[in-house]
């Protein structure tokens, strides 16, 4: 017994040996030139590549404040289906929100208001600090955290997903995927605990914030937000480590290890214990997939 325990706790170190890092959000819209325009309008963004997969029936557009060769970015799917009347998706209850960090949020803002976007929070400091935030909503309906942040590397910082137990998650996400809690907060007064994890600190990176809300448990997923990915050298074991920790903590393997047929890059995904997917995906056949 004592055996097989052995090769286990030397697995379970890889994901932090790994070479990770958040590579894109993947989430559906209703119409891929209306969110193009008003995340490069609005945001700023740039449009990164463009894809039609007709045999598939969807396409999907790539956008971000830097290159995926070194940024977070976001994937956006357009299904074909929407010819057959399919406009808009369910965003559900446990999606929050994802962030972009601005020097000046009040610029920023007044930016998205004139081309459009909804406000749901004017820009001001954060409640008992001084960090001004602001909260926008895209033409799907995704909320924006507009934060301020004097410079960072990496500008689009965030994805929010809400958890039903949050110890729980914290474990899984740092035991699965190498992930660092690197700040915790409680709010009694909002009622509220949330936990950020990254692979650095919170101002140089993007973090995946998990929010407890007191007594609830369980939350809608909808159809709308479907998954984040994430590099590593190594699917197959990386692979492992999730299979050792779902028998754990909950969640399972939504996919085995192994090539996209047609595209042959490698990959593995599974689901959190609340639901939540991730895809890991081989870094060396992810930069070869951007030539």
């Amino acid at each position: 017994m004592a055996e097989a325990a052995q090769p286990n706790a030397e697995l379970l170190e890889w994901p932090k040996k790994d070479k990770r890092r958040f590579l894109h959000a993947v989430y559906r819209v209703g119409d891929l030139d209306r969110t193009i325009k008003f995340y490069t309008e609005a945001f700023g963004m740039k449009l990164l590549r463009k894809r039609d997969v007709p045999e598939e029936k969807y396409a999907n557009a790539f956008l971000g404040f830097g290159p995926e060769t070194s940024n977070f970015v976001v994937e956006l799917t357009y299904s074909m289906l929407h010819y057959y009347g399919v406009t808009s998706y369910d965003i559900g209850t446990g999606f929050g929100h994802f962030a972009i960090a601005t020097p000046d949020v009040y610029k920023f803002v007044e930016h998205v208001r004139a081309k459009g976007g909804i406000i749901t929070r004017e820009p001001g400091p954060v409640s008992g600090g001084s960090t001004v935030i602001a909260f926008v909503k895209d033409p799907d309906g995704y909320i924006f955290e507009i934060l301020e942040r004097a410079s960072t590397p990496e500008p689009l910082c965030q994805v929010m997903l809400r958890v039903g137990d949050l110890e729980r998650s914290i474990k899984f996400y740092e035991k699965a995927l190498g992930l660092k809690l690197v700040k915790k907060v409680d709010r009694p007064q909002y009622k509220y605990t949330l936990a950020m994890l990254g692979y650095a600190e919170e101002h140089e990176t993007v973090v995946l914030e998990l929010t407890y809300n007191y007594g609830v448990t369980e939350y809608t997923k909808g159809n709308a937000y479907a998954q984040v990915a994430i590099g590593t050298d190594d699917v197959y074991k990386s692979a492992e480590v999730v299979d050792i920790v779902t028998k754990e903590l909950g969640g399972k393997i939504t996919r085995q290890p192994g090539p996209i047929p047609g595209l042959n890059t490698k990959i593995t995904s599974f689901l959190d214990p609340d639901g939540w997917k991730t895809v890991l995906v081989d870094n060396h056949d992810f930069l070869k997939e951007l030539e």
